[in-house]
């Protein structure tokens, strides 16, 4: 199936979110996580500066996941740990211009379901999820759930008969 949109292949910048949240691997564990809860979000880019050309470019990945498992399972005081400790390194990425069948090919190849998109640069641009994309699936291809809707609806219609 190709992913378009009205004649032009989407690329991951167009679909990506641009308003990342983003943490320093100096961070204490503790504040990350704080930051987590106040965004709402699963995951922080832990980001470096990128030097002269400016911007920030990504270096780890911080996921709710990381702090579970590598801090609770493990019963180590996440008060005594820095994002350095427990981040994800060298993350998978996407080119801004990369097509969203090369986004989720580099996310399914990596095992992962978000991204940081980068610029030709490599600085931080953006984070691509795979919810971002199954969103603008739904969109392109609305009818394609409805078999499974309608069949959902059938079973619950059937179940009562079934079960007096």
């Amino acid at each position: 199936m190709r992913l378009e949109k009205k004649g032009s292949d989407m690329n991951a910048y167009e679909l990506c979110q641009r308003n990342v949240v983003t943490v320093r691997r100096h961070e204490e564990l503790a504040t990350a996580a704080w930051m987590m809860r106040e965004r709402n979000v699963g995951c922080l880019v832990v980001v470096e500066p990128a030097g002269k050309i400016g911007g920030e470019k990504p270096i780890g990945m911080l996921t709710d996941r990381d702090i579970v498992t590598n801090v609770i399972v493990r019963d180590r005081d996440p008060r005594s740990l820095v994002v350095d400790d427990v981040m994800t390194r060298q993350p998978v990425t996407v080119w801004a211009s990369a097509s969203l069948e090369d986004a989720l090919q580099r996310m399914r190849s990596g095992a992962v379901r978000r991204v940081p998109v980068i610029d030709d640069r490599g600085r931080l641009a953006g984070i691509l999820a795979l919810d971002d994309i199954f969103e603008h699936l739904g969109q392109c291809v609305p009818f394609a759930a409805t078999p499974i809707r309608r069949e959902a609806r059938l079973e619950q219609a059937i179940q009562p008969a079934m079960h007096p």
